[in-house]
């Protein structure tokens, strides 16, 4: 018997952009929401703590909510080897507990410093997904200007 899987296709794998946090609770899950949109091409994100709690943070995905994206349907995950391998980037958006702080577990990976919003009024919790999504469109950007000049 002989199998046909029709024309030859190109299979495009996908790159991943990871962000992590202590809980992936709050930044690392607005940050992985605003890059599902602003992803270039070729581009998906993922995001991972190293000590995940059960749920979102309420604030974060009413936050989102109010600038029409959903975050919650998006759940805490561990971060696990694999993630880390997979990753083409690997970016910490900020430490509140320095024992769990990812930055001691991965090998080259970027850190944003970005506030925590664990506890914060709302009002601080729309300035940090302000700064997050500046930093993602920063991103998006210069991923998107590093794929042309590979691709020259």
């Amino acid at each position: 018997m002989k199998l046909s899987f029709g024309s030859k296709s190109k299979v495009k794998i996908k790159k991943t952009i990871l962000f992590v946090c202590v809980e992936n609770a709050g930044r690392s899950q607005m940050a992985e929401g605003f890059f599902k949109k602003y992803a270039p091409e070729g581009f998906v994100p993922a995001s991972a703590g190293t000590k995940p709690i059960s749920q979102i943070n309420p604030l974060a995905i009413q936050v989102m909510n109010e600038i029409g994206m959903d975050i919650s349907k998006q759940k805490p995950k561990d971060l696990s080897e694999d993630m880390m391998r997979n990753s083409n980037k690997i970016i910490n958006m900020g430490c509140m507990d320095n024992n769990f702080c990812p930055t001691l577990f991965i090998p080259k990976v970027i850190d944003w410093g970005i506030e925590d919003p664990k506890e914060k009024q709302i009002e601080q919790v729309r300035e940090i997904r302000d700064e997050i999504e500046r930093r993602i469109k920063e991103l998006a950007t210069d991923i998107s200007v590093a794929e042309e000049e590979n691709n020259r």
